[in-house]
């Protein structure tokens, strides 16, 4: 059995975090190097497949909700083989972390000034509990997030495990990473050391019950250099609009 995690492409919000509260955390789409990332990706898979010499193989994919996601999973599939395509299908277990009142603000001292009172209780958790479990206001925390995995491996990949499927995730830095910590049986300690992988990455578990599951980076995909084109950081495949009654940014896919 063959387990591609894939983390979207660079996405707007990657570029700039007021994305996430112009756009809405679902609605914030990849920028044009995002899909170029994301094309890399899918090369990098049928790369690999191609040194298997099995016809047999079949990509069953499935992926977030979230329109940046959405649009790394198109990528995909307009670069992979279509005879190797099987089931596609999303799933919303597979969204990204929810942060709650911090989702677009990241600096600590921002979210201390905007909410005070909030932060505190957050940072007492932090520091009873752990990082771990400590959720950020009307957010989730991390133990949150790999619940949400477990429940993922239990209902919708049951059986497939220690079968000969080839499975394809597109999903987010830390969703991905609770994948990997729940498939491998991995202590709390794992995922506090490890790192959510990079935009496009693609990390692969393989293996069996019988012999054991094992991952490793297969594809590092390229950062932004200096001097990149500023036509780039543009938002990819989606048209921004401001809604009148609101004052809030639109995206609609095109």
């Amino acid at each position: 059995m063959r387990i591609f995690l894939v983390r979207h492409g660079e996405s707007l919000g990657n570029l700039d975090e007021r994305a996430y509260g112009q756009f809405g955390d679902h609605n914030v789409p990849l920028t044009r190097w995002g899909h170029q990332q994301a094309i890399g990706a899918a090369e990098a898979i049928a790369c690999y497949l191609d040194t298997l010499d099995d016809a047999s193989v079949q990509l069953h994919i499935w992926y977030s909700p979230f329109l940046r996601t959405r649009q790394t999973k198109d990528a995909l599939l307009a670069v992979l083989p279509r005879h190797l395509i099987g089931k596609v299908r999303e799933d919303y277990l597979l969204r990204e972390q929810d942060f709650g009142l911090f989702t677009e603000i990241y600096d600590h001292a921002e979210q201390r000034q905007k909410f005070p009172d909030e932060f505190e209780k957050w940072a007492r958790l932090r520091n009873n509990s752990g990082k771990f479990y400590a959720r950020p206001p009307d957010g989730e925390s991390r133990a949150d997030v790999a619940q949400r995995m477990r429940l993922f491996l239990q209902t919708t990949l049951h059986g497939t495990r220690d079968g000969s499927d080839n499975v394809i995730i597109v999903g987010h830095g830390v969703t991905n990473r609770a994948f990997e910590m729940n498939f491998l049986q991995q202590p709390v300690d794992w995922f506090e050391r490890s790192y959510n992988p990079g935009n496009a990455d693609v990390t692969l578990i393989e293996g069996s019950d019988a012999a054991g599951y094992a991952s490793r980076l297969l594809h590092h995909a390229a950062d932004r250099q200096p001097g990149e084109e500023s036509d780039m950081r543009e938002a990819y495949g989606a048209q921004v609009t401001i809604a009148p009654k609101t004052g809030t940014a639109e995206v609609s896919e095109t």
